[in-house]
């Protein structure tokens, strides 16, 4: 049998066709616009993912038997608001994980309610990017819109809607919108008590793995496909990532370099750290994790390369930085082009560069930004290894691992072995493995991923360099605490 798996990105649908063995026989790529109606606002048209996995479906399945497609299965963007009205209509453009419009309302609950009360309703305290604080804005500054709302939904559950007219959710993805009880898996009366709405509101929930139905005949018939083929409920991307990559069981661990950074770990229990820095999140596999996530990792290398140097030969930029320049650059990044969140939390954090001088170079500043996210991400990794998780090795994905450079410099400023996966597909190969336990063909995530997954390469850490970017890490992490003060007067 074939299965489809969905990642609905910030910049594009990426579709890909999948057979029971794991081999990928199509992939197909859809984009669409983001807007930015204000400084530091992000937004996109639902209707524009809707006619992408339309239209890319049946391009995908062209030229393939699509009488052998048995599921569908979606990883995709999480945190987003899409409010529906009674008709199913959107309200309003959905407003995305990397928003930042909702400072006064994350101040309000993390201070006002309380980071404590939060902490024991949800497991997770207010940031900037999740659900919750979307909807007090949405209540505060569009009323009548609020007034409007039927179904609260996430971008991914909205494809899922579309494909089956089920309003569902999984728990990996609503554990990110401050308003799930993750330990116990229900929504959070308190939180919803806070927020205005009611449970009648919100999607029905799921594991990932379950199935939400079928495809709905209409829609069938537009994608060219049987009406028993099933959908299941998905996965937030970083969740279906890591399945993606086989980080499932108790301990593993999952490093993306992707438009934003994620660090995964995958636990077989509930825990929370006590001081919020890390998310604790249900995982796609029944279980649990913990996460830290940075707003802004390979995009700052694309930033840098396309908006500042207007090149996109990222090899050649990256060409000077030989092996002795490593552990040596006196240059140091910021990586908080849109604020960060995991661990510090804080929307008014700029990207900063630092200890520049006359005889910085080019590549030294190219240098600086590859670093810099390897450093932020060890910010949450320290954060992990104060509870007690000894994190010896870590896959690695996303765009940013493709480059050997950046794979070195990330390797050893964590000290951990990284592993690349041999076909990394993101979250759209966790979805089609996903939908691959929904429809039967294994008896579980962990089972799909020990079939499935396979080791391409292996990164390890130079002891010396290591001490080295041990150095170096020392440095980087008082540059925020003495620049804290400094940003919110920037405007």
């Amino acid at each position: 049998m074939l299965y489809i798996g969905i990642d609905l990105g910030t910049s594009a649908v990426k579709l890909l066709l999948m057979d029971a063995s794991g081999a990928v026989l199509n992939t197909v790529s859809k984009e669409y616009p983001l807007y930015f109606p204000h400084p530091g606002w992000s937004e996109q048209n639902p209707e524009d993912w809707r006619r992408a996995v339309l239209e890319g479906i049946p391009e995908l399945v062209a030229g393939f038997d699509a009488a052998q497609v048995a599921g569908i299965g979606a990883g995709g963007q999480m945190h987003g608001l899409v409010a529906l009205d009674s008709d199913d209509n959107v309200i309003r453009p959905a407003i995305l994980w990397n928003d930042g419009r909702t400072g006064a309302e994350v101040d309000y609950l993390n201070n006002a309610v309380g980071k404590n009360k939060l902490s024991a309703w949800t497991a997770n305290i207010a940031f900037a990017g999740f659900t919750a604080p979307k909807l007090l804005w949405m209540r505060a500054n569009e009323p009548e819109n609020f007034a409007q709302i039927a179904k609260i939904m996430l971008p991914k559950d909205y494809i899922n809607y579309v494909l089956t007219g089920v309003h569902c959710c999984d728990y990996s993805d609503a554990s990110g919108m401050l308003l799930l009880d993750v330990e116990h898996k229900c929504w959070s009366k308190e939180m919803l008590d806070l927020c205005g709405v009611t449970e009648a509101q919100m999607p029905r929930l799921f594991e990932s793995y379950e199935c939400v139905g079928t495809l709905k005949p209409d829609i069938a018939a537009q994608l060219g496909l049987s009406p028993n083929v099933k959908v299941c409920a998905g996965a937030g991307d970083n969740a279906a990532a890591a399945v993606g990559t086989g980080t499932v069981g108790d301990g593993a661990c999952n490093i993306s370099l992707g438009t934003s950074g994620t660090i995964f770990i995958s636990s077989d229990s509930f825990g929370v750290d006590p001081n919020n820095a890390l998310h604790a999140f249900a995982h796609a596999d029944g279980h649990y994790h913990l996460m830290g996530c940075m707003l802004s990792a390979a995009s700052c290398n694309k930033w840098l390369m396309e908006d500042i140097f207007k090149t996109t030969d990222y090899g050649a930029e990256q060409s000077p930085i030989t092996d002795d320049k490593l552990g040596e650059n006196h240059v140091y990044f910021l990586p908080y082009l849109m604020g960060e969140r995991s661990p510090i939390n804080d929307t008014n954090a700029r990207g900063t560069l630092v200890g520049m001088t006359m005889d910085t170079t080019r590549s030294d500043i190219t240098q600086a930004v590859l670093e810099g996210v390897a450093f932020a991400i060890r910010d949450s990794l320290e954060v992990a290894r104060s509870l007690g998780l000894e994190i010896k090795r870590s896959m690695l994905c996303g765009g940013g691992a493709k480059s050997p450079l950046w794979r070195k410099i990330m390797a050893n400023v964590l000290n951990v072995e990284l592993t690349l996966p041999v076909s990394e597909q993101g979250p759209g190969m966790g979805g089609a493995m996903l939908a691959m336990v929904c429809c039967g063909e294994y008896a579980s995530v962990r089972e799909v991923c020990e079939k499935l997954i396979k080791v391409s390469e292996t990164i390890s850490p130079d002891p010396e360099l290591s001490a080295k970017y041990n150095a170096r890490y020392e440095a980087f992490k008082r540059i925020y605490p003495a620049l804290r003060g400094v940003f919110p007067l920037l405007g």
